[in-house]
């Protein structure tokens, strides 16, 4: 945990907050911190600072903070991702959280299994946690919108259109038509298919809407792989 971020719930006075559970469990045994110490915090989707600990006892921590600093700045990209595997997505979600992608759209595709949808690391306080653990992770305090798409027709008909627009779109695929750009820094809407990827008929129908298909090479990654490589080549 390279954040400690404090909900709304935590703030007990202005400049004042107490912290309980795993938090405190991370700064007892892994920071092993004592009365005194400074810690960096952040406020959830706010700014961040510094603490110092006024008292740390077995089952609450009191902090006395001050937040200044503006999180850092999110990559400029949505990510359409076909919904991984339960595991992978867990995974998959603290790495967008930490790598400052602050748009993610699960969606179906014929590859993924209709057994996903129904996961538990679907509902929103599962998804939440690992947001949450992800953003400690990359020290930022602003939680990612995600989204879920279980249609990818309607999704790509109806809604992506008006999502994407002035965007630039491309779609991770092991036959693209061209090397995945580098360091482009520019507002872009990027999909990434399932492992076995997406089916001619979903290439078919992003590129009629304008998306452009790229690949990194000749190696078929996991999902996990993927997302940080494709991230830090377009964003880097």
């Amino acid at each position: 945990m390279n954040l400690l971020l404090l909900e709304p719930e935590d703030i007990v006075d202005a400049g004042r907050a107490i912290v309980r559970g795993r938090r405190l469990t991370h700064v007892q045994d892994v920071h092993k911190a004592e009365v005194g110490d400074t810690l960096r915090v952040g406020n959830l989707n706010g700014l961040l600072g510094e603490a110092r600990i006024i008292r740390l006892e077995k089952d609450e921590l009191e902090l006395g903070y001050e937040v200044s600093q503006e999180p850092p700045a999110a990559l400029p990209v949505t990510v359409l991702l076909a919904l991984p595997r339960p595991k992978m997505l867990k995974r998959t979600f603290q790495t967008l959280a930490t790598m400052g992608v602050k748009r993610i759209v699960l969606m179906n595709t014929f590859r993924v299994e209709k057994s996903f949808w129904q996961s538990p690391w679907l509902k929103p306080e599962a998804i939440r946690e690992q947001l949450v653990l992800g953003l400690e992770q990359g020290r930022d305090t602003v939680l990612p919108e995600v989204i879920l798409e279980k249609r990818f027709k309607p999704f790509v008909e109806d809604r992506l259109p008006a999502m994407s627009e002035d965007m630039r779109k491309l779609v991770a695929h092991p036959v693209g038509d061209g090397e995945c750009p580098r360091a482009i820094n520019e507002p872009t809407v990027l999909a990434i298919g399932p492992e076995g990827g997406f089916i001619p008929y979903e290439i078919e129908r992003l590129v009629e809407y304008g998306f452009e298909c790229v690949h990194l090479g000749p190696r078929i990654l996991r999902v996990e792989t993927a997302v940080p490589a494709l991230l830090s080549r377009l964003f880097g």
